[in-house]
């Protein structure tokens, strides 16, 4: 169920494509955007681990075209200073275009080429709030630091989670930032762990993915209350004992 009310999107990859090869799509891929932040995963199909797990912000770079950069806070390639910055078209079925160039992780060396992903937007799920109502949110959560912040670094915990009606997403990566506490500096990323649950009306939400070795520090939705808490944007609330900030939130009633 969609709502032209709301300023989330659910999306998912229909194909992806190497020019000049043909397209193909090798992933179950799902995107969860909501007020200029997203959270985005992709499995593999076969192999059922995680091909790329990324969350940040979206930033609406024009409109005509539509230009959109995504920056990567967390990101499983460790492409956190890499340009991720796609033009989109809308195609006569509906779904969108998005045409540029980017790393090519499959290929040694991971050259940059030119690409094609076809994306269709979703129906939300219906969550527990029953059918024509939802919550959606994106939190971000930086855990304490680990050692200094002098030449070796030091390691942080950068969590995103978000939801969107009957859908949930969360990742979590440990990082090595260089040289302070800014999210800018560079850094490197160790192994993503990701959840991905998904609501059902007789039983309730239901985990589908569960990857990476600290996937048990991600929140589930079982034990996630949004009637508790200020969850106005810029916030802070607290989940299994972890302080998360309130980037974005939307509820339809």
């Amino acid at each position: 169920m969609t709502t032209s009310q709301s300023s989330s999107s659910l999306s998912t990859r229909v194909s992806l494509r190497w020019l000049p090869d043909p397209a193909f799509e090798n992933t179950d891929t799902l995107v969860l955007s909501l007020m200029g932040w997203y959270v985005d995963l992709r499995v593999d199909k076969f192999s059922g681990e995680i091909d790329w797990a990324i969350a940040g912000q979206r930033i609406v770079e024009s409109q005509e075209p539509l230009r959109v950069l995504f920056t990567h806070a967390i990101d499983s390639h460790n492409a956190f200073d890499a340009v991720d910055c796609g033009n989109f078209a809308a195609l006569p079925n509906g779904d969108d275009l998005e045409t540029g160039s980017m790393p090519r992780w499959d290929l040694p060396g991971a050259p940059v080429r030119e690409y094609e992903e076809v994306w269709r937007e979703l129906p939300f799920k219906e969550g527990p709030e029953g059918p024509g109502r939802g919550v959606s949110w994106v939190l971000e959560a930086r855990g304490a630091k680990q050692g200094g912040s002098g030449q070796d670094g030091s390691t942080v915990a950068r969590t995103f989670i978000a939801r969107i009606w009957g859908t949930y997403v969360a990742l979590r990566q440990e990082q090595t930032h260089y040289g302070g506490d800014s999210k800018d500096v560079p850094k490197s990323g160790g192994e993503v762990s990701a959840r991905r649950e998904e609501w059902d009306s007789a039983s309730g939400w239901k985990a589908k993915y569960g990857l990476g070795p600290d996937v048990d520090k991600l929140p589930s939705m079982t034990a996630i209350d949004t009637e508790e808490g200020d969850w106005s944007i810029g916030s802070e609330v607290v989940l299994s004992d972890q302080p998360y900030i309130v980037r974005a939130f939307e509820r339809i009633k």
